[in-house]
């Protein structure tokens, strides 16, 4: 029996894959969970025209992600910080402080988690922080770094 998966089956497959299973395992196992439906022909063509869904979903979200991007990297976040030992920045700057500023500066809603920091900023200057806003997008969000 051919099974359109509903939902990722760890031996089977990922959802929307249309799969052959043994009568038994369909009737026993799949079709109960609600892990997959019948491969009849109603249920091939809505899972066409789910998948086009998807497709327009995807590229809608891959060009606003772009758009976004853009007004992103023409900006530039100032930060004003005092002023510890040697001309260093007295603590560092985290990712969720220079969230929280491009949100007040700017409007920007950005998640911290997607700032790629590999570690807080100590020293006064201008840095280039990439910032993914999608797989496929990825921007740089300037951050300027001054003494109080």
């Amino acid at each position: 029996m051919q099974v359109i998966l509903l939902e990722d089956v760890k031996s089977l497959g990922k959802k929307g894959q249309i799969v052959k299973v043994s009568d038994g395992y369909a009737r026993n196992f799949v079709l109960p969970k609600n892990l997959g439906v019948e491969a009849t022909q109603k249920n091939l063509n809505e899972l066409k025209n789910q998948q086009k869904r998807d497709s327009i979903n995807a590229q809608h979200a891959l060009e606003e992600a772009q758009a976004y991007g853009e007004r992103i990297s023409k900006e530039t976040v100032q930060l004003t910080m005092k002023a510890g030992e040697g001309g260093r920045v007295f603590g560092s700057v985290s990712s969720k402080e220079i969230v929280t500023a491009a949100k007040q500066q700017f409007g920007f809603d950005i998640d911290k988690k997607k700032l790629q920091m590999p570690e807080p900023i100590k020293a006064f200057g201008t840095y280039e922080i990439p910032v993914k806003l999608h797989p496929q997008v990825t921007t740089t969000l300037k951050v300027s770094v001054k003494e109080q």
